[in-house]
């Protein structure tokens, strides 16, 4: 009898992504963060490829700077918000992109992600998306601004069935389960 794992969201992100990254791939990690994703993107691409990280707080790059060390050289920082990525991505198509959404949790709470830009920046990123790449948005409902959520899943579930597979996956039993994932696949 073959065993299934069930994993939580964040560990379930990083296969997803292992599954899909070529050593040539551009990817993108959609909110740098703390530089934990970009850190694994960078990675698993190779010298000749690009991650390109953004984020709208300057701290959130210099913290994800600090942990890339020598792969910086993988990595283009970008200081501006997702919903411009098509002005930096210079060799489409992309492969992967991630996106986790909320707040940066030791710096301005006030600062959060927003449904509208990041509807925008996932709309751009399917379109410029390779046959069979993916997005993941890891969506934390907690905070106070977590109308995000339901915005998204309302624009996501209209994209077309046919070019863009979306699924949700969460743990249901999870005390304070205020963590899920959004999983699409582009098909064409």
């Amino acid at each position: 009898m073959t065993q299934i794992t069930v994993h939580r969201i964040l560990p379930m992100v990083k296969r997803f992504l292992a599954k899909v990254v070529a050593s040539s791939d551009a990817v993108i990690d959609a909110t740098a963060g703390n530089g934990n994703e970009t850190r694994y993107l960078a990675e698993l691409v190779g010298e000749e490829s690009c991650v390109y990280a953004f984020d709208v707080q300057q701290v959130a790059l210099a913290t994800t700077a600090q942990k890339l060390g020598p792969l910086q050289s993988r990595v283009k920082l970008v200081h501006d918000g997702h919903e411009n990525v098509l002005q930096y991505i210079k060799h489409p198509p992309i492969a992967v992109a991630t996106f986790n959404l909320g707040y940066l949790s030791y710096a301005n709470t006030g600062i959060t992600t927003k449904a509208q830009t990041t509807i925008q920046a996932i709309n751009a990123i399917v379109q410029s998306l390779k046959c069979g790449g993916i997005i993941t948005v890891s969506i934390y409902q907690g905070h106070d601004d977590g109308a995000e959520s339901s915005a998204l899943l309302v624009a996501l579930s209209q994209l077309e069935q046919l070019a863009v597979h979306v699924a949700r996956y969460e743990l249901i039993n999870q005390r304070n389960h205020v963590l899920y994932l959004l999983l699409l696949e582009k098909l064409k």
